[in-house]
């Protein structure tokens, strides 16, 4: 998506370590035009899907989540970092190691809201081992759900978890595909 591609040359910062910052309009401070138009191509690319609801992991995932779920006219549920006392005792759960935080989280659904026959799009603003959506396929699967694809924002395309996750059958639309990213500050898209 050109659109995308232009705001991370024109804004995004590489950090120390392969981390790409892109927090001045896409995870913490949000650019709702450009969420729009990131749903909207969600919504042509998986129009055939059948999605009838978008899943996402808490919590730099959920606007653009939102802005999905609005296109397709379904709820979106997201999975939580951990348990809070106003989560029913009955949830679906698997550990996520997170490549940004550098640690593994619970993650967790309640089983109100994920149920067997289920057409899920996952959603998320990065796609870099693959951790985080292998754990909320996993959700998914143990509700009894089908996952219909991914739409992913930005996938950093030489850490090698979209092409593994595509090998396994797991249809990903990635909105950028970064190739490369230089100390230089410089950035090579797919």
């Amino acid at each position: 998506m050109e659109l995308l591609e232009q705001r991370i040359r024109q804004d995004g910062q590489i950090l120390p370590g392969g981390i790409l910052k892109v927090d001045n309009f896409l995870n913490h401070q949000i650019d709702p035009q450009l969420m729009y138009e990131m749903a909207q191509e969600f919504k042509r690319l998986f129009a055939d899907a059948g999605v009838n609801k978008v899943l996402t992991i808490e919590a730099s995932g959920i606007a653009m989540a939102i802005m999905a779920a609005h296109a397709f006219g379904c709820p979106l549920v997201f999975a939580k970092k951990s348990k809070s006392k106003n989560i029913s005792h009955e949830v679906y759960s698997v550990e996520v190691p997170s490549f940004t935080h550098g640690n593994t989280n619970t993650v967790v659904v309640s089983r109100q809201y994920l149920h067997a026959g289920d057409r899920v799009l996952l959603i998320d603003d990065f796609l870099a081992t693959g951790a985080a959506l292998v754990g909320l396929k996993a959700l998914v699967e143990q509700a009894g759900g089908s996952v219909v694809g991914a739409g992913i924002a930005i996938e950093k395309a030489f850490q090698g978890g979209g092409d593994k996750l595509r090998a396994e059958g797991l249809r990903v639309e990635s909105l950028a595909r970064i190739a490369s990213m230089g100390d230089d500050g410089t950035i090579e898209f797919c």
